[in-house]
């Protein structure tokens, strides 16, 4: 069963998702929050696989919420969003978002969602994250910084860290890498682990932001 906690500051949102999600025979909704603050809270008592958090609420706002209940516990995040390309996206997969809805988004599509983010899995296809994070990467003041932490990394997983920011898939990274897909996902698993990262939208976050990925280079 999946245990998941509802943060959203708007009544009429929250006992929506709550609802949906609710009636699914493999999830149950183990609490709601008006604000951040209390889904914080909540998050630390109540141990949820998935947290579905809204950005823009009173007090504590979804950003810090988030980073605190990715550092506080092992609680995976979805930010609920009302555009695509929000900044405040940005910002939340920073603090340690597994990726982010739309708030119009279907009734299965929220399901299938929060069960590909409980399964470990990151909730964007790797087009649509590289297509954001170029986006805000290109933000004016935003400046790629070097990381030692790439050093950790063999010349393989560099190799795979960069082909993953480019949105290739695991069927497309074992053809150009010329393994077979187990083999990807060792790569992936371990690139994961070596740079502290809980999936691959962080991954791709990373890519950038170390300067490893340049925005529109081929």
């Amino acid at each position: 069963m999946i245990r998941v906690l509802v943060a959203d500051d708007q009544d009429l949102f929250r006992a929506g998702f709550a609802m949906i999600l609710g009636v699914q025979p493999d999830i149950e909704v183990v609490g709601e929050a008006a604000d951040g603050e209390a889904a914080v809270a909540q998050a630390v008592r109540l141990r949820p696989d998935v947290v579905l958090m809204d950005v823009q609420m009173p007090g504590m706002d979804g950003i810090d919420a988030t980073a605190r209940i990715c550092a506080e516990t092992d609680a995976r995040v979805l930010v609920l969003t009302m555009f695509d390309l929000d900044d405040y996206v940005y910002d939340a997969l920073r603090a340690g978002a597994s990726g982010f809805l739309l708030k119009d988004i279907r009734r299965q599509e929220l399901a299938d969602a929060v069960r590909v983010v409980a399964r470990g899995e990151a909730l964007l296809a790797p087009t649509v994250t590289r297509r954001l994070v170029e986006t805000l990467v290109r933000r004016p003041g935003t400046v790629p910084r070097a990381s030692s932490r790439l050093s950790g990394l063999t010349e393989r997983e560099t190799e795979t860290l960069r082909l993953m920011a480019k949105g290739l898939s695991n069927m497309e990274l074992a053809e150009r890498l010329v393994v077979s897909e187990h083999t990807v996902k060792t790569h992936v698993s371990r690139v994961l682990t070596k740079l502290g990262l809980r999936d691959r939208v962080q991954a791709v976050v990373f890519a950038y932001e170390s300067g490893l990925v340049v925005p529109g280079e081929e």
